[in-house]
Formats: C-alpha cells, structure tokens, sequence
C-alpha cells in the first residue's frame, strides 16, 4: 500500500465503525483527510480493533513521523550539565521518555484535531496508547489525581515510553498548592522514570496553556525542581526541556543561561 492508501484504508475502517458516520465525505486532498483520520482517531473510544488496522495505521503514522524528520537526544548539545532546551514537536523526539500533560481521565484529549500536546501524543502513538491507558485507568477505578504519573509504551513514537501525568488546573489567583502540585508533576514523572532504569527524559511545558499556568512560574518550577533532583544519583542522567513557544524558549533561556535552544 502506497500511504495515500493507507490512509484511505484507516478512514474507512473508522467510518465502518459507526453507522452514524455513514454519510460522513471523504475529501479528495491529502491534507484534509490526514484531518479527518486524526479527527476520526481523536473521537474513537479505548475499545479494542482487529489486527489488520494496527498492521496498516502503524506503518502510517511511522511514515509520517519518519516524514516530519525526528530528532535523537544523542545529537542534542546540553545547555547545563545533563540539561537540554529543546524548540520542536515533541512526538518527533528520541528518547528513553517523553512527559504528556494528561487531563484526569487519562485516555488522550477527545476534541478532534485539537492542539493540545494530549491530542497530538495520542493521535501519532497511535489508538494503542488509547486502549493501554483505557484499560490502566478500568484496573486503577478512579480518576488520576493531579502530580502523579504513569507509565505507558510509546508505540508508534520514536520514545521507548511516555510519562503520563496530570498537571495542577489554575482557574484564580496562583496559589502555593498550585505551585507544590506542579513540582509534583515533575518528581513523579522522574521518580517513575528512575524506577524504570530510564537514562532520558523529556518534559514538556506541563500545565501551561490549556490548564493556564503562568508560563513564567511553571518554568521556574520546572528547572528547579529538576535540578533538585538531578542531585539525586539515580538512572535519568538527560533531562530535555522541551519549549514549542518563543516565549518558553525565552524563559528556559534565561534560566538556564548558555547556548540557544536548538530547534527542530
């Protein structure tokens, strides 16, 4: 199958799945059905699907990884010792971990084409990630509390595995809580990755955004707390900071001083 193919295969299959979708069109260009595939995935409960679509949707979203270009930790320049700042998509990154900024149900964003960083993780890993999360959510019977994390493969990404965690919710005036709970995030995600033996790790801006953490604060937050455990001797000896935004970029800039991030 050519990737134009596999993709029309993908749709279909998803299409099949509900009959509500039935009179759903398929556009003509590439990048308006590379929409709706995503949208299709994004909206798909964590219920198991035959052998055949994970054959085909694997080798789909490992092309358009491959296409997008990844970036491997090992040819990254610290900017401190065993810290990097990263600008670049992170689901294009090779390394032992990356951190997702999960919301409490833990089975990905389900707001098709969103562009939250949970949308994009789950939709290039793959609905594997979905249905892993879904049944590790069934076995722990509750939702996930804010600052702590879990662990998953990566699938179809080029990281070995994804640290899942879910970031503090700032809907007034910053508090110390908010502040404690964001560093939580980040202790639990290195914690996790240490017990797993994993030497690279990394973050994204967690709780930035959506979840509308001051960009400046969460920074902070970040660096420190990473540094304090970074003291620690422990497997994770790489840290990457990874920034989307300028303005994270300058912030991580300032704070950790040295070269530039280095952009993907």
């Amino acid at each position: 199958m050519t990737q134009s193919e596999k993709r029309m295969f993908l749709i279909r299959e998803l299409l099949a799945e509900n009959p509500e979708y039935s009179s759903v069109p398929i556009p003509e260009d590439s990048e308006n059905q590379k929409l709706l595939l995503r949208g299709l995935m994004n909206i798909r409960p964590p219920k198991n699907i035959h052998a055949e679509f994970l054959k085909v949707q694997d080798a789909y979203l490992r092309e358009e990884t491959e296409k997008k270009g990844i970036t491997d930790v090992e040819d990254l320049t610290p900017v401190q010792e065993g810290l990097y700042l990263w600008q670049g998509d992170i689901t294009t990154l090779r390394c032992d971990a990356i951190v997702n900024a999960a919301n409490s149900g833990m089975t990905g964003c389900y707001i098709p084409n969103h562009r939250c960083i949970d949308n994009a993780i789950h939709t290039f890993a793959g609905i594997e990630l979905r249905i892993a999360c879904g049944k590790m959510m069934a076995r722990q019977g509750h939702e996930e509390p804010v600052g702590g994390a879990k662990i998953t493969p990566g699938f179809n990404l080029p990281c070995r595995y994804i640290l899942h965690t879910v970031g503090p919710v700032v809907t007034g005036r910053l508090s110390e809580e908010d502040c404690e709970r964001l560093a939580s995030c980040y202790r639990s995600c290195l914690s996790l990755a240490a017990e797993n033996g994993l030497e690279s790790v990394a973050f994204c801006c967690i709780s930035t955004g959506e979840f509308h953490f001051p960009n400046d604060r969460a920074a902070e937050i970040a660096v420190r707390t990473v540094k304090e455990f970074m003291e620690q001797k422990t497997s994770v000896r790489k840290v990457i900071f990874n920034v989307f935004k300028e303005l994270d970029r300058e912030l991580y800039e300032r704070l950790l001083g040295g070269n530039e991030a280095v952009k993907g």
